[in-house]
Protein backbone atom coordinates (compact mmCIF):
# COMPACT_ATOMS: atom_id res chain seq x y z
CA UNK A 1 0.00 0.00 0.00
CA UNK A 2 1.32 3.25 -0.87
CA UNK A 3 1.14 5.76 1.71
CA UNK A 4 2.13 9.95 1.57
CA UNK A 5 2.87 11.59 4.93
CA UNK A 6 3.28 15.15 5.87
CA UNK A 7 5.14 15.29 9.48
CA UNK A 8 5.59 18.48 11.35
CA UNK A 9 7.42 19.09 14.53
CA UNK A 10 9.53 22.20 15.64
CA UNK A 11 12.34 19.96 16.50
CA UNK A 12 14.47 18.22 13.94
CA UNK A 13 15.69 15.16 15.62
CA UNK A 14 12.02 14.10 16.41
CA UNK A 15 11.31 15.08 12.82
CA UNK A 16 14.14 12.66 12.02
CA UNK A 17 13.19 9.99 14.33
CA UNK A 18 9.49 9.80 13.37
CA UNK A 19 10.17 9.67 9.54
CA UNK A 20 12.03 6.74 10.41
CA UNK A 21 9.37 4.99 12.04
CA UNK A 22 7.39 6.06 9.27
CA UNK A 23 9.29 4.84 6.36
CA UNK A 24 10.43 1.92 8.10
CA UNK A 25 6.69 0.60 6.49
CA UNK A 26 6.84 -0.58 3.16
CA UNK A 27 5.40 1.39 0.91
CA UNK A 28 4.90 4.73 3.01
CA UNK A 29 7.17 8.05 2.43
CA UNK A 30 7.06 11.71 4.06
CA UNK A 31 6.29 13.68 0.58
CA UNK A 32 7.01 16.69 3.10
CA UNK A 33 8.36 18.06 6.36
CA UNK A 34 7.32 21.01 8.24
CA UNK A 35 8.74 23.00 11.38
CA UNK A 36 5.34 24.28 12.32
CA UNK A 37 1.77 24.09 11.59
CA UNK A 38 1.15 27.11 8.79
CA UNK A 39 4.28 24.99 6.75
CA UNK A 40 2.19 21.68 7.73
CA UNK A 41 -1.11 23.51 6.12
CA UNK A 42 0.92 24.91 3.28
CA UNK A 43 2.04 21.06 2.46
CA UNK A 44 -0.91 19.45 2.88
CA UNK A 45 -2.56 22.18 0.62
CA UNK A 46 0.31 20.99 -2.43
CA UNK A 47 0.77 17.34 -1.96
CA UNK A 48 -2.54 15.79 -0.36
CA UNK A 49 -1.19 13.42 1.75
CA UNK A 50 -2.89 10.64 2.86
CA UNK A 51 -1.92 11.30 6.56
CA UNK A 52 -0.85 14.20 8.40
CA UNK A 53 1.35 13.57 11.62
CA UNK A 54 1.28 17.02 13.99
CA UNK A 55 3.13 17.84 16.77
CA UNK A 56 0.34 19.06 19.17
CA UNK A 57 3.36 22.17 20.42
CA UNK A 58 5.01 24.17 17.39
CA UNK A 59 5.57 27.98 16.96
CA UNK A 60 3.37 29.91 14.34
CA UNK A 61 0.09 27.66 14.46
CA UNK A 62 0.01 24.75 16.87
CA UNK A 63 -1.07 21.07 15.61
CA UNK A 64 -4.72 21.78 16.56
CA UNK A 65 -5.02 24.76 14.48
CA UNK A 66 -3.47 23.34 11.95
CA UNK A 67 -5.53 20.40 12.11
CA UNK A 68 -8.80 22.43 11.67
CA UNK A 69 -7.37 24.10 8.38
CA UNK A 70 -5.94 20.76 7.04
CA UNK A 71 -9.26 19.37 7.07
CA UNK A 72 -10.74 22.13 5.11
CA UNK A 73 -7.96 22.31 2.39
CA UNK A 74 -7.21 18.63 2.27
CA UNK A 75 -10.25 16.88 3.49
CA UNK A 76 -9.23 13.38 2.65
CA UNK A 77 -6.26 13.78 4.62
CA UNK A 78 -6.50 12.21 8.04
CA UNK A 79 -4.57 13.54 10.84
CA UNK A 80 -2.67 12.75 13.87
CA UNK A 81 -1.04 14.40 16.77
CA UNK A 82 1.82 13.45 18.70
CA UNK A 83 2.25 15.04 21.96
CA UNK A 84 3.62 14.84 25.31
CA UNK A 85 0.76 16.38 26.75
CA UNK A 86 -2.38 14.09 27.27
CA UNK A 87 -4.72 15.76 29.33
CA UNK A 88 -8.34 14.91 28.80
CA UNK A 89 -9.35 18.51 27.82
CA UNK A 90 -6.56 18.77 25.11
CA UNK A 91 -7.84 15.25 23.78
CA UNK A 92 -11.51 16.77 23.68
CA UNK A 93 -10.32 19.61 21.45
CA UNK A 94 -8.06 17.30 19.33
CA UNK A 95 -11.18 15.12 18.93
CA UNK A 96 -13.39 18.31 17.98
CA UNK A 97 -10.70 19.56 15.45
CA UNK A 98 -11.00 16.27 13.44
CA UNK A 99 -7.83 14.58 14.83
CA UNK A 100 -7.96 10.98 13.90
CA UNK A 101 -5.64 10.17 16.41
CA UNK A 102 -3.48 11.18 19.48
CA UNK A 103 -0.41 9.59 20.27
CA UNK A 104 1.69 10.60 22.83
CA UNK A 105 5.76 10.86 22.25
CA UNK A 106 6.69 8.89 24.71
CA UNK A 107 4.58 5.85 23.10
CA UNK A 108 5.19 6.87 19.56
CA UNK A 109 7.53 3.78 18.78
CA UNK A 110 5.04 1.29 19.78
CA UNK A 111 1.98 3.57 18.87
CA UNK A 112 2.94 6.09 15.84
CA UNK A 113 2.47 2.93 13.04
CA UNK A 114 -0.43 1.47 14.30
CA UNK A 115 -2.46 5.05 14.59
CA UNK A 116 -1.44 5.61 11.13
CA UNK A 117 -2.84 2.43 9.69
CA UNK A 118 -5.82 2.95 11.65
CA UNK A 119 -6.15 6.07 9.90
CA UNK A 120 -5.86 4.34 6.45
CA UNK A 121 -8.66 1.61 7.91
CA UNK A 122 -12.27 1.90 6.15
CA UNK A 123 -13.77 1.54 9.49
CA UNK A 124 -11.57 4.26 10.88
CA UNK A 125 -11.22 2.03 13.91
CA UNK A 126 -8.34 3.32 15.99
CA UNK A 127 -6.55 1.57 19.00
CA UNK A 128 -8.01 2.97 22.04
CA UNK A 129 -4.82 4.17 23.89
CA UNK A 130 -4.04 6.20 20.46
CA UNK A 131 -7.66 7.99 20.16
CA UNK A 132 -8.59 11.30 20.43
Amino acid sequence: MSVRIVLADDHAIVRRQLRALLEAEQGWEVCAEAEDGRQAVASCEEFRPDVAVLDLSMPVMGGLEAARIIREVSPATAVVIVSVHEAPAIMAAATDAGVRCYVRKSDARTQLVRAVQATLEPTGTVPSRSRA
